[in-house]
């Protein structure tokens, strides 16, 4: 097929996608980034991936292509280095003759084009395929691949297995494990899980909440694999008995990572998990935590509150953290004095004093609690509350003049009265100290790329009017190459937010029943996690299964 040789910019502006304006706003700026015109147009909220490869198939007839459909045969994406499909971001799938059909993110790249039909000797036909899915095609389909063959291949026995074989950055090992973390973070992965079985060393991602196989190394891997990223990780190798925790830090694509390890021995050997974070994707803004209007602004005037505690609940993994991250990072100003002491800092926070908590030579919550009050703070953040010594001291903090932000496990904005009374915390320190608690979970969005209408099933419009909702649309993901055949993509919080004001401060302060705060709370306007959820859903953001999943009915 041959292509027309148009510019993208003169494309979308003919096709009224774009003004003219806005394309030299772009233009100027790629002169300077050297990025793709089509990813700043992107990057810059001018136009979305999906109006991108629509512009292209329908005015110039270039295909789309859903590479998760294709079984693309080994012999294919060798006839293109793995540098060179990285390098211009395309993937061979299919050859007829001397065609070859190549997946492209910009198929009107015509050096990459070219470059392609002189490394290969065929003639290049391009299909248009989303940035994301054939970043992961990429990954899958090389990713691993050539360290692992060399790898088999020069696998030393235990006999005469040397330092420099996990040591030296050109040996397989060292590539094969560096090449798992860079697809782990290209998928956009939470954690890698290596975990040993009787005969095999599977390796697992998290994406999106939830756990999938991504591929099986043979068992004799399990030694190097689990020596090299101990390496890393400053652990010791020689211990294979007690567990052991670490971290590393990593630039991968431009990108600084920084990786949590654990290990833990089992049956079959030492299972690794390896928590990532993206430390160039900074602190969200307050305004884009998902909060709805009336949350937010209940939450807003908690945290700009002199003095008293804000406690954030939910299970491990709900988003805790990244709260907490970004009510500091809102009351970071030049005249507040804030220090936190967690276990582990996960993200650095400039003008903020951080304090790593260490059991080991006795530097515990309470401990580093206690040394911060003497250090002048306005505003105290306490990563976890986990014991009652921890919780004592918080709340006499809070009651001193001080802002106190931190964590609780518990499954409602209610309970967590409760859970602090179970602690041993007093009910009239509860009542004096308690400015407010925020309960949330995380569901998965739907994913934008392949979002459709359906007409709700009877038991999920009994659950809607039983809410209050009278509606007759909702929305799903269909499953595409893009969300990896989910329906979903990324994830938003639900939030259930409870602020005390005079009347909830005297009933705590009785040792009021959990009845009696939740029908007093409701009174104020408190809003349910699974109200809000519901929200979500008749706003077309997520589903009701996710809603119903994560949330607690009351």
């Amino acid at each position: 097929m041959a292509i027309v040789k148009k510019k993208l910019g003169d494309l979308l502006v003919e096709n009224g996608v774009i003004s003219e304006e806005q394309l030299q706003q772009a233009l100027a700026e790629q002169s300077n980034s050297k990025r793709k015109l089509g990813d700043l147009l992107i990057s810059q909220g001018y136009i979305t991936e999906q109006q991108l490869m629509e512009v292209l198939e329908f005015q110039l007839g270039i295909p789309h292509v859903s590479l998760f459909k294709f079984q693309i045969e080994p012999a294919i994406t060798q006839i293109i280095p793995e540098s060179m499909a990285k390098r211009h971001q395309v993937l061979p799938f299919m050859k007829e003759g001397g065609k070859l059909m190549v997946a492209m993110a910009d198929p009107l790249d015509y050096f990459a084009i070219e470059d392609l039909r002189m490394t290969t000797g065929f003639r290049i036909e391009p299909a248009i395929s989303s940035r994301d899915e054939l970043q992961r095609a990429i990954a899958r389909h090389y990713g691993l691949r050539d360290s692992m063959t060399q790898m088999m291949g020069e696998l030393p026995s235990e006999e005469e297995f040397e330092e420099t074989e996990i040591t030296d950055e050109a040996s397989p090992i060292v590539r094969l494990v560096n090449q798992m973390i860079q697809q782990a973070a290209q998928l956009r992965a939470s954690d890698i899980h290596v975990d040993p079985g009787e005969n095999n060393l599977t390796i697992r991602y998290r994406i999106d909440g939830g756990l999938r196989n991504e591929r099986m190394l043979p068992k004799q891997m399990q030694g190097f694999i689990t020596a090299r990223l101990k390496i890393m990780a400053r652990l010791n190798i020689a211990e294979r008995r007690l567990p052991q925790d670490g971290r590393i830090k990593l630039q991968m694509d431009y990108r600084m990572i920084d990786i949590r390890v654990s290990t833990l021995p089992t049956m079959h050997g030492e299972k690794i998990v390896l928590r990532l974070l993206d430390l160039t994707s900074g602190v969200q803004a307050l305004d884009r935590l998902g909060f709805s209007d009336h949350n937010f602004k209940a939450f807003k005037s908690v945290i700009e509150r002199p003095y008293g505690i804000l406690l954030i609940t939910g299970p491990t993994g709900s988003g805790k953290t990244t709260t907490l991250y970004s009510a500091l990072n809102h009351l970071n100003k030049e005249d507040v004095n804030i220090i936190t002491v967690e276990d582990p800092v996960e993200y650095q926070l400039e003008g903020i004093n951080q304090v790593h908590v260490n059991s080991s030579i006795g530097l515990t919550f309470a401990a580093g609690l206690r040394s911060i009050l003497r250090q002048d703070p306005n505003v105290v953040m306490v990563g976890e509350i986990r014991d009652s010594e921890t919780a004592e001291i918080a709340v006499r903090a809070s009651l001193t003049g001080h802002l106190v932000l931190s964590t609780l496990h518990t499954n409602d904005a209610i309970s967590t009265v409760m859970r602090l009374r179970d602690m041993g915390v007093e009910s009239y320190l509860i009542a004096s100290s308690l400015l407010g608690v925020v309960s949330q979970r995380l569901v998965r969005k739907i994913c934008n790329e392949c979002k459709e209408s359906y007409r709700p099933s009877e038991q999920e419009l009994i659950l809607l009017r039983n809410h209050g909702v009278n509606i007759e649309t909702l929305y799903k993901g269909r499953g595409c190459g893009y969300c990896s055949n989910t329906g979903y993509r990324g994830r938003l919080a639900i939030h259930e937010v409870m602020t005390v004001d005079d009347l909830l401060s005297e009933l705590i302060a009785a040792s009021a029943s959990v009845e009696k705060l939740r029908q007093a709370a409701r009174n104020r306007g408190l809003i349910y996690l699974m109200e809000d959820g519901i929200t979500k859903v008749t706003q077309g953001v997520t589903t009701m299964q996710e809603v119903m999943r994560e949330s607690v009915a009351h």
